[in-house]
């Protein structure tokens, strides 16, 4: 798993944007406040209390698809292109194809993202589950999603000798995402129909996760993980298991999430067992990185970003754990179409990736503005405010969904159902107010941060730089 390394490798400060990368990092916070917003605005209404009453383009129902697209594909994937920037020019020793189109992708991409906030509020939503993206984007997403794998392909493809697990990761994740976009949003809409229809959704939802956060999330651990306990990955072996485990069993699971449904059986049955060979798989990712702990003193509990790394795992064995048992027949009959689901959702997105996408921001962000944080306190109130609220808010839907399957179990009147909720869901808005929160005071925490670097001073003398460490 050695660095690959070349005599006529450029020097890696030529190699990197950095800020580019800085400023995919502020489009990705931008979003997550957005997105983050729109579950409140959401969460308001199901206390029976709308806000925004006034007009139907600013109905709950519209700020939930703006919730979820705005996570996907304005925070997660503007952190994800962001973090590629810095990672694969350095484990490459090449820079991107092309720095000028860095920028276009850049500027394109959130006209997709914002077009796609627009449509959707403007009603012009797909039926389609994280698809309902309108079909006047979609060609415009899978043309920037073919120029990302173009541009980042590149560099990795012209490495020589053993190339890095991340770029494993992300070789992959760029030709799976590409796919997987059109499956999902072409295939559903255009060419099949009924329960052939609901199987290639129930693939795209699935795989969405598993073929283009799992990977950019992996990938991304095994850089930064090694780079801050300086050493390397416990095992080598592990981490390809991680690889082609993921790679084999993922793409077959996503009809778990229509299980009791006209969809053929044996792909229900074979959806339930991938799923819980694939647990195993995350099992051995999650050793491999524990395991890189053992001499460490414990260096998780003390280094912030690795804090938040392996907060995130911590999550992710959790959530790997609670997916293995609500994929059974059994467990699925009593937790379908309840908020264990929602909560379970929250868990894996926010817990796992958004936490990882936020300590690698923790990191990089000194060694991008040349400056130390503004407040290095804050920063310890951001992780404990996002991660205690989504403690909070995950056991608390979890909790509640149980409820709402032993209600409908007992056949009682859908009304008591909503009775039973009414407390869980006060509580998620508490919780989601504290996530929002604590992404303010972060974002807030960046601008000042960039008010005082060198760089925006201009500078070029650079006092006080912290050292941008490869």
């Amino acid at each position: 798993m050695s660095t690959p390394a070349t005599a006529e490798s450029p020097r890696q400060e030529n190699l990197v944007d950095e800020r580019l990368v800085f400023w995919y990092f502020v489009a990705a916070l931008t979003y997550m406040l957005i997105s983050m917003l729109g579950g409140i605005l959401m969460g308001l209404q199901l206390l029976r209390w709308n806000p925004l009453p006034i007009s139907e383009y600013l109905s709950p129902g519209r700020w939930r698809m703006v919730h979820t697209n705005a996570i996907a594909y304005g925070f997660l994937a503007n952190g994800f292109l962001g973090m590629m920037h810095w990672v694969v020019p350095r484990l490459s020793l090449r820079p991107v194809l092309d720095k000028r189109l860095s920028l276009f992708i850049f500027a394109a991409w959130q006209v997709v993202v914002l077009s796609t906030a627009v449509g959707l509020l403007l009603g012009e939503a797909q039926g389609l589950e994280w698809g309902e993206t309108p079909v006047w984007i979609d060609p415009l997403a899978q043309a920037g999603l073919l120029l990302v794998a173009i541009n980042f392909g590149y560099p990795i493809i012209k490495v020589k000798g053993p190339m890095y697990v991340t770029l494993w990761y992300f070789l992959a994740a760029l030709v799976w995402t590409f796919l997987t976009y059109a499956m999902g949003n072409f295939v559903p809409q255009y060419a099949v129909t009924g329960t052939a229809a609901g199987a290639v959704g129930g693939l795209f939802i699935h795989d969405l996760v598993g073929l283009f956060v799992t990977p950019m999330g992996w990938g991304m651990m095994y850089y930064f993980v090694p780079i801050l306990l300086k050493r390397p990955m416990w095992s080598h072996g592990l981490s390809l298991v991680g690889f082609w485990g993921l790679a084999f069993f993922y793409p077959l699971q996503g009809i778990h999430h229509f299980l009791y449904t006209p969809i053929p059986m044996f792909l229900q049955y074979g959806a339930v067992l991938s799923t819980i060979a694939l647990e195993f798989v995350v099992l051995t990712v999650i050793i491999n990185f524990v395991g890189s702990l053992k001499g460490t003193g414990m260096l998780c509990l003390s280094n912030l970003p690795l804090r938040y790394f392996y907060t995130g795992i911590t999550f992710y064995f959790l959530t790997c754990l609670q997916c293995a048992l609500q994929t059974t027949m059994t467990f699925q009959a009593l937790i379908h179409f309840t908020d264990w689901v929602v909560g379970h959702a929250h868990m894996v997105m926010f817990g796992v990736f958004s936490m990882w996408i936020l300590g690698m921001m923790t990191y990089l962000v000194p060694r991008l503005l040349k400056t130390d944080w503004y407040s290095e306190e804050w920063c310890y109130w951001h992780y404990w405010i996002s991660a205690g609220g989504l403690m909070l808010m995950a056991g608390d839907l979890i909790l509640g969904g149980l409820f709402q399957g032993w209600s409908w179990a007992a056949l009682q009147p859908w009304d008591k159902s909503i009775t039973v909720s009414h407390p869980f869901w006060a509580v998620r808005i508490v919780a989601g107010v504290l996530m929002f929160l604590a992404q303010v005071l972060l974002s807030y925490n960046l601008y000042k941060t960039w008010q005082k670097s060198p760089l925006r001073l201009g500078d070029e003398t650079l006092t006080n730089v912290v050292p941008a460490t490869t």
